[in-house]
């Protein structure tokens, strides 16, 4: 699932309006160079947002996990894909926390969450 997440937390994160992302089974993601540094924030959904970033550059890489239960799934941000131009978003979410200035694509904000 591709999607764009508008929530205040994802916009502090990224600077931005929102964050892109993609969710793909835990069981088919690794990383291939290097160590992951995690970092923690409060979730809406309780317990504590997990975000995975790297250890050389900083770069935020992975996002949708919890610290207190396995949800199957890890988020990876769209701008870290060796080829990101394959994002085509499905969904948006908290768009109610949506900026003003980020001007929402009609098509997904019919489907948003």
């Amino acid at each position: 699932m591709m999607f764009k997440c508008h929530c205040r937390d994802c916009q502090r994160v990224t600077g931005g309006g929102f964050v892109a992302g993609l969710l793909v089974p835990a069981s088919a993601y690794r990383v291939t160079k290097g160590e992951l540094r995690y970092h923690f924030t409060p979730s809406t959904a309780g317990g504590k947002h997990k975000r995975g970033f790297c250890s050389e550059c900083g770069s935020r890489l992975t996002g949708g996990e919890s610290d207190e239960r396995a949800t199957g799934f890890v988020g990876v941000t769209a701008g870290s894909l060796d080829d990101p131009s394959w994002f085509r978003p499905q969904l948006a979410f908290f768009v109610s926390d949506a900026q003003p200035w980020d001007h929402m694509d009609l098509e997904i904000s019919l489907r948003s969450y």
